[in-house]
């Protein structure tokens, strides 16, 4: 695992738009299309902010959902709400390249399977992406696989529908998908996540975001997170 400590929380979201733009790049003139899952929260909202100013082949770009909050269309909770706002637009992506998790059906079971058969027209079998973007909770959680989840055990499904956290059912992406991808790119940021960060870069099993493989893992983090 990789590991960039940057100054402060503005300067990780602008190195983790960089290194999407670039991936993005190298994947198209490679296999002609880049397939990344981006996750929710303060920092990557301030990264796609400035990943929509990125100069992307955006026509080749199809972005899914690492996981989100089962809740109503628009609500504040959605992590839709960020990718909408910052990747849709003219000269960025059209509205069937984001494929959004489809929380708001009444049998979220089924509808996780539906989404798995989305990630698999797209990414093939097994689901192979080309970035998966993660953050870190401070209780060691990443994506919606949270301590104590039976979901940490899933290995036969791409996409599970978790118990409540936080308020919350979930949908997530699991293990296989995550680990399965070309490249993982973790954002990281603020003192709070110090201890897990220090945590996750030893492996610690013992924690959710331990169980992420490393060898295709970078993290950007911010001095406060990395200590």
């Amino acid at each position: 695992m990789q590991c960039r400590v940057f100054d402060d929380e503005r300067a990780v979201a602008e190195a983790g738009a960089e290194l999407i733009a670039a991936a993005a790049r190298t994947a198209v003139a490679a296999r002609g299309r880049f397939l990344m899952a981006l996750s929710g929260g303060r920092t990557p909202s301030q990264m796609l902010a400035r990943l929509a100013l990125q100069s992307l082949p955006w026509d080749c770009v199809q972005v899914f959902q690492v996981d989100e909050r089962v809740s109503p269309p628009g609500d504040a909770a959605r992590n839709l709400n960020l990718l909408q706002a910052w990747l849709l637009g003219p000269g960025r992506l059209r509205p069937e390249q984001l494929h959004a998790m489809p929380v708001e059906v009444e049998d979220l079971d089924l509808a996780a399977g539906r989404y798995s058969g989305t990630l698999r027209t797209h990414a093939g079998t097994p689901a192979v992406l080309d970035l998966v973007q993660l953050g870190l909770g401070s209780d060691g959680h990443t994506a919606s696989l949270v301590p104590g989840s039976p979901v940490l055990d899933e290995d036969g499904v791409d996409v599970a529908v978790t118990g409540p956290y936080q308020g919350h059912r979930r949908m997530t992406l699991t293990y296989p998908v995550i680990n399965g991808a070309r490249h993982v790119m973790w954002l990281v940021t603020g003192a709070g996540k110090r201890e897990m960060l220090r945590r996750l870069r030893q492996g610690d099993r013992n924690i959710p975001a331990g169980r992420v493989a490393q060898d295709r893992a970078i993290v950007l983090a911010d001095r406060a997170a990395a200590g």
